[in-house]
């Protein structure tokens, strides 16, 4: 049960574990000195290592109460193998200067597929269809689609990076919704949730700061932001607008707030 009394009980725990945790270590260093003092080397006592295993223990209970709760979440992966992740790693190296798919999170940029249905979503990124400009590839797609349903879907692996932000596709987890408008997805009550839910669980998982969850439009403002193609480094999009991420992010704020009161 997470909730507030039961981490501040942990917490002690901890404390107490960890003082009886360091009394034993020291009584057991002071017995094997002595021995090695007498020419033989024993062993750390037995009580010295349940004490830190109760340490690890609770402090691993701790922090898993402290996160929030992981939403459903259905995997439906596009196709990402080697190749596609080959071309990733050539994108990152023109773009970032970093030959490497792998991501590391550290922004969240959330987006709206500009269509009706998730599976029109799907289609396009698992297509890896080139871009029109530089016609590079991998083609756009992004790690989680959230339907008006309010079912999350995840197409792509979070330590694989995704190409979704211009200048941010090296460290942002990618969020679509399905829908037209900002407005259109924070006026649907399902889809709201949905999505606040899995930000929160993101933003705890990786330790994201909210200021780093962040619209489309918002990503220049971005301090991760880094683009080495010069005719991209001023590019975004309209998508999520600050004033309406301003709204998101109060709510996001309001639902961490109730899941560590809980």
């Amino acid at each position: 049960m997470r909730g507030r009394r039961a981490k501040v009980l942990l917490e002690v725990g901890v404390r107490e574990s960890e003082a009886s945790c360091l009394a034993a270590t020291a009584a057991g260093g002071r017995a094997t000195s002595t021995r090695r003092g007498a020419g033989y080397l024993g062993r750390c006592p037995r009580t010295s290592a349940l004490a830190c295993w109760a340490v690890f223990a609770a402090l691993a209970l701790t922090i898993s109460l402290a996160i929030a709760p992981r939403p459903h979440i259905i995997w439906k992966p596009i196709p990402y193998g080697p190749m596609r992740k080959a071309e990733m790693a050539a994108y990152a190296e023109k773009h970032y200067g970093i030959h490497s798919w792998r991501l590391h999170p550290k922004v969240i940029v959330e987006h709206y597929t500009a269509g009706n249905s998730f599976s029109s979503a799907w289609n396009a990124f698992a297509a890896n269809t080139p871009d029109p400009e530089l016609h590079q590839l991998p083609g756009d797609c992004a790690h989680f689609i959230v339907g008006r349903s309010g079912r999350i879907y995840q197409l792509v692996r979070l330590d694989v990076m995704c190409r979704h932000t211009v200048g941010l596709n090296y460290v942002a987890i990618g969020i679509e919704h399905v829908g037209t408008s900002d407005a259109e997805i924070l006026h649907d009550h399902a889809q709201i949730r949905a999505s606040l839910e899995l930000t929160a669980w993101l933003v705890d998982r990786f330790h994201i700061r909210i200021r780093n969850v962040i619209g489309h439009s918002e990503s220049l403002s971005s301090p991760y932001h880094r683009e080495l193609y010069k005719p991209w480094a001023h590019q975004t999009h309209a998508d999520w607008k600050h004033r309406d991420m301003d709204v998101y992010r109060g709510k996001l704020r309001a639902l961490l707030r109730a899941d560590n009161a809980r």
